[in-house]
């Protein structure tokens, strides 16, 4: 009798981590998603990535974000065609998004300290979605120096970064109410 019951358990203590990992895979295919939605410009695409970066965090907590910012880079990594334009491979790791693709990491775990307040969900939403441009346009500038970097990897994005912060902040407010 006591082996069915161990079993039990561990099948029972094992639920949690399969679901854990169930949603981080099912936040890596949002991920992937979003990198489809893109406004084509050079040397970053504008995408809904950063968008759904900010959900993941936010929704799912900082390790569920984390996490499922992983998955979708390792998926990329390996070669799948989940980032910006159908593309995947080690390659985009190295090329002028990277910086703002390993941004992602941080921005997911700072979202997912939004907690309960709008003032403070405001504030982190918007913290998160700048911690992606610091290593974004830190990297890109290495590819087309530091005043091009800043234009191209940052102020052409702030009206997108508003409407999309703006955005997550609407999204978390409205599911938090229900």
């Amino acid at each position: 009798m006591n082996a069915p019951q161990s079993l039990g358990s561990r099948s029972l203590a094992a639920r949690p981590a399969l679901r854990f990992w169930s949603m981080a895979l099912m936040g890596s295919a949002v991920l992937a998603a979003s990198a489809q939605v893109s406004l084509p410009m050079w040397p970053v695409p504008a995408t809904l990535q950063t968008l759904a970066v900010l959900l993941l965090g936010a929704l799912g907590g900082p390790r569920m974000g984390v996490a499922a910012v992983m998955l979708y880079l390792a998926e990329g990594a390996a070669g799948l065609p989940v980032f910006a334009h159908g593309t995947g491979g080690p390659a985009v790791l190295m090329g002028p998004t990277a910086g703002f693709l390993l941004g992602f990491l941080a921005s997911a775990g700072i979202a997912g300290l939004a907690g309960r307040g709008a003032a403070r969900q405001a504030a982190v939403l918007t913290i998160a979605h700048l911690a992606v441009f610091i290593p974004g346009v830190l990297w890109l500038s290495t590819f087309v120096g530091l005043e091009k970097a800043w234009i191209a990897g940052f102020l052409l994005f702030l009206p997108g970064t508003a409407v999309k912060t703006a955005l997550a902040f609407a999204t978390l407010r409205a599911l938090r109410r229900g």
